[in-house]
């Protein structure tokens, strides 16, 4: 009964902190603009499938789709024997499944410690990858310090939680050959027991190591849950409405933004009158919270797997602009307008923007909208729209376009095209000289 009412205790803190922790990233993703993304909900479902489901964009890396593959079925399929535990955490049982699925459970936990080996491949070769190799895309300015080693943490996390897994398994396996205790004749150990041999043969010591291995193993996974909300791996939860709420609309296509509509339309029309929302208009985005809650569920999603930035044409010829930094300082700078809200209340102000502060405006005009960043993401994150909307507040509220856009605008009003040329001489080109 201790041990049953510590699990509880731990299972309840667990859940609690965690439930708290992402309301606050729901919180923070709320503090964006509003923007409707419930059209098409067939197509919707559809693409939340192939996507992110599916994983249908990993496939241009074949590598790490295969090992990625591994580490995401692993990581829902092993969740059925998480359940298992936390049922036998609770009423104290040992391996209840087993007494309703019969031989159908050994098959299960069978296929457990293969994707469990699988997993820890998985986790070896991406851990190479990024140390040993040192590929390039997982570098950069942006990847330092904290988001150099949030990977590397959690792929040595994996590799213990299903190395306590096997270990576990193996201690049960000996135990069951020894009759000892409560440990029932239950499941199929093709992995575990290859390791078996190297346990005692005490079923004292082995009842401490598979004791020992069940609370690593199960505590891990609730630290690890809790580990989520603080690290680009919260990915694992938001990828679903993330491509759910894709834009579908083609790419590059451009909104209209409500609060130039109303200017054009008062205009031409003296009698209109806007809707007043007690907002002051914006005219594109200069902080976090000028951007839309989708945009800021994007840089909770982004799994700074670099696929953008290595197909960047300014990145890769040596330019500032870093579409999956982008994404990291919106997020941080989110993050940190919550924390104000937090300590503070709604109504303080740090004097920070994104704009600046956090993004440079060489990063906005290194950009060439080329969308290959938007293409590339794996959950479909579209960076160009945060540069976009923060182009637009630098032109249209600051007027601080670069000196070449502004003679092309220039042109456009006076001339009804991008070129110097009056609308009379356009076609000079064509007369015989």
């Amino acid at each position: 009964m201790v041990g049953q009412v510590i699990f509880i205790l731990i299972l309840g803190f667990a859940i609690y902190l965690f439930t708290k922790n992402a309301g606050k990233i729901r919180r923070n993703i709320l503090l964006g603009k509003d923007t409707d993304r419930s059209d098409r909900p067939g197509l919707r479902w559809k693409t939340m499938a192939a996507v992110a489901l599916g994983q249908t964009k990993m496939v241009k890396r074949p590598v790490a789709a295969v090992m990625h593959f591994f580490i995401y079925i692993g990581f829902i399929i092993i969740n059925l024997e998480v359940l298992e535990i936390m049922i036998d955490g609770i009423f104290g049982s040992h391996r209840v499944f087993s007494k309703y699925l019969g031989g159908l459970y050994g098959l299960l936990i069978g296929g457990f410690e293969v994707l469990a080996v699988l997993v820890l491949t998985a986790c070896v070769v991406f851990l190479a990858r990024r140390n040993i190799l040192r590929l390039k895309r997982f570098s950069g300015t942006e990847m330092k310090q904290w988001p150099k080693s949030d990977a590397n943490y959690i792929l040595c996390i994996e590799i213990l939680l299903m190395t306590a897994f096997l270990t576990m398994n193996a201690a049960d396996y000996k135990l069951q050959l020894l009759h000892f205790g409560h440990y029932i004749k239950a499941g199929s150990f093709p992995v575990s027991r290859l390791v078996a041999p190297l346990l005692p043969d005490s079923g004292s010591a082995l009842e401490m190591i598979e004791r020992g291995c069940w609370w690593f193993h199960i505590i891990g996974i609730l630290a690890f849950l809790n580990y989520l909300p603080y690290s680009k791996h919260f990915h694992i939860l938001l990828a679903f409405p993330n491509t759910y709420y894709s834009n579908l609309k083609p790419k590059g296509q451009f909104t209209n933004m409500a609060s130039v509509t109303n200017e054009v339309k008062a205009m031409l029309d003296p009698a209109f009158v806007p809707e007043a929302n007690g907002e002051i208009a914006r005219f594109g985005a200069k902080d976090a919270t000028d951007l839309t809650w989708k945009n800021l569920m994007e840089a909770y999603t982004c799994t700074e797997c670099g696929r953008c930035t290595s197909v960047c044409p300014a990145n890769i010829t040596g330019k500032l602009l870093s579409p999956r930094k982008i994404m990291m300082d919106t997020r941080d700078r989110i993050t940190e307008i919550g924390q104000h809200i937090d300590r503070h209340g709604k109504e303080y102000t740090d004097d920070k923007t994104l704009l600046d502060n956090y993004i440079t405006r060489e990063e906005l005009w290194a950009c060439t909208t080329c969308n290959a960043c938007v293409e590339a993401c794996p959950v479909n994150i579209n960076p160009l729209e945060i540069i976009t909307e923060m182009r637009r507040y630098v032109v249209m509220e600051e007027s601080q376009a670069p000196a070449s856009l502004n003679n092309m605008f220039g042109n456009v009003e006076n001339n009804g095209a991008p070129w110097k040329y009056s609308a009379a001489d356009r076609l000079n080109w064509a007369n015989p000289s």
